[in-house]
């Protein structure tokens, strides 16, 4: 299991990863916008939102850092665009933890499969800490 930092951006992750890599000397990020992702005919992708960064990750000295940016009409409060990534190979340890992080918090997103992932769900505690939670194959 990791624990990895999520940043989330406005519209402008693109610039920021590719600054990010060049500071920090890392890879070339592969980026994934949400319009390459698979599209759901009853809900068509909004034009502004094709070229935003679904996901991108750099290693920084041996950390996993990712991004994405907002998806149009999310609110964006800067300063509160970091969030904690549970990344698990356990489907009990992530249930229990995202059970345990939703009392008394908010569930932003239904722990469920995505096209991603088997599980994959967002919440945000008691204490106003934002968690994605996620499990790796």
């Amino acid at each position: 299991m990791s624990v990895d930092v999520y940043l989330v951006f406005d519209g402008n992750c693109r610039e920021a990863v590719e600054f990010y890599a060049k500071v920090f000397q890392a890879e070339a990020p592969q980026i994934m916008t949400f319009g390459e992702s698979p599209q759901h005919p009853d809900y068509p992708l909004p034009e502004e939102a094709k070229e935003r960064i679904m996901h991108t990750r750099l290693s920084i000295d041996g950390s996993n850092v990712m991004f994405s940016d907002t998806f149009p009409g999310q609110e964006y409060i800067q300063g509160n665009n970091v969030t904690l990534a549970l990344v698990s190979h356990n489907t009990d340890d992530l249930t229990s933890w995202f059970e345990q992080l939703k009392e008394g918090g908010k569930v932003d997103m239904e722990l469920q499969e995505t096209f991603w992932s088997k599980l994959y769900g967002q919440v945000t505690d008691k204490f106003g800490v934002h968690w994605q939670l996620n499990y790796e194959n």
